[in-house]
């Protein structure tokens, strides 16, 4: 059964796939590698183990079998991504990666043959076909990478195991603590756009901010200056204002101020009528929401 169009939405299940198709290439060795990985293969199991040591002492190498798939060295342990993980970031060794199900086992094998085929395919074109072919596959090829993937699993959450064994509790503490980072400016990011479509109306710029904006035009930045140089430039102008020439800013600010703090009022007045009390500033509401507690847990 052919997708249709409305699948492909980022938050539809085919777009999910599409999403996964490319991390899959994204992990592929490219052409010019192939031979060196060949070469190299009966020695990435322990490579790749003695690899999570390297930059932390505190935790030990952690022994992988050799008689394991080559496929667990190559999508579990292998850190080729260019985005840093949370470990990365933290001086930690990489974080065991889980292998791939049946589903993307087979995508993985079917790519590079649809490719060869059909050199001009997009990946949505790729995941398509991958997706019908699997649909029509034979029981026993799906049967035989089930039990691969299952064996794989297995190992890998002895890997896991090991890995987490060997943290201490410092650094599960900061990983813990980094996440927690990473959750809360999420939110922030999405708290802001949540304003920004229920349009809250934008704070005027302070006396600073328009003296800037009137440099932008009147002194603008050289093309071999730096904008930290130019903007210093300006800040230093600035500090040798007088207070007469400084007044001319400040008078549009305040001005400025007065009209946003009455559309505020009134735009925070219709936030409340319409039961959207969480964007609303603490301060304006009789009962303002209890403060969340992070890390704090309830006593007994």
């Amino acid at each position: 059964m052919m997708l249709t169009a409305p699948l492909l939405s980022k938050t539809s299940f085919f777009g999910s796939l599409v999403n996964k198709c490319r991390q899959v290439i994204k992990n592929q060795p490219s052409k010019s590698s192939k031979q060196n990985d060949r070469q190299t293969d009966n020695n990435n199991d322990l490579q790749s183990s003695n690899s999570l040591t390297a930059t932390l002492p505190v935790i030990a190498p952690i022994s992988i079998s050799t008689d394991r798939p080559a496929a667990i060295a190559n999508f579990t342990l292998r850190s080729v991504s260019s985005v840093r993980t949370l470990e990365e970031k933290l001086g930690l060794p990489p974080r065991p990666k889980k292998p791939l199900t049946p589903y993307f086992r087979y995508m993985q094998d079917q790519r590079p043959k649809i490719l060869a085929e059909n050199p001009k395919f997009s990946t949505v074109d790729v995941v398509r076909l991958v997706s019908k072919r699997w649909s029509d596959a034979d029981a026993a090829l799906k049967k035989r990478l089930q039990d691969e993937y299952k064996r794989e699993q297995q190992a890998f959450v002895e890997i896991r195991a090991k890995y987490e064994a060997k943290m201490s509790d410092e650094q599960r503490a900061e990983l813990k603590q980094l996440k927690q980072d990473i959750q809360d400016a999420k939110e922030r990011r999405m708290m802001r756009k949540r304003i920004k479509e229920l349009g809250r109306p934008k704070r005027p710029a302070s006396a600073f901010l328009r003296f800037l904006r009137e440099e932008r035009t009147n002194s603008p930045q050289p093309i071999k200056q730096t904008y930290r140089e130019w903007h210093q430039r300006c800040t230093e102008k600035w500090s040798r204002l007088s207070d007469k020439e400084k007044e001319v800013f400040l008078v549009e600010s305040r001005k400025d101020m007065e009209l946003y703090k009455k559309e505020i009022a009134l735009w925070e007045e219709k936030m409340v009528r319409l039961g959207n009390i969480d964007v609303v500033r603490h301060g304006n509401l009789i009962d303002p929401p209890e403060p969340k507690t992070k890390g704090i847990k309830p006593t007994a």
